[in-house]
């Protein structure tokens, strides 16, 4: 779960993500995704600027559980 637009782009980056594919909503404009790249499958939530509730990072750990 990661929080910030560009920590988010780096992330991906450094993860060598080419593509996601998007799963559940957390929260409106913040999608569960997920990358079948690589021998270990990632799932990754991504929260820039004002996405998200107080309590999102909650809702998406409850919804990858």
């Amino acid at each position: 779960i990661i929080a910030g637009g560009e920590t988010s782009g780096a992330v991906v980056a450094g993860l060598g993500l080419e593509s996601l594919d998007i799963g559940p909503e957390i929260d409106p404009g913040v999608p569960w995704m997920y990358s079948k790249a690589g021998e270990t499958p990632i799932a990754i939530a991504l929260k820039s600027g004002n996405f998200g509730a107080d309590n999102m990072f909650i809702k998406a750990w409850d919804l990858l559980r």
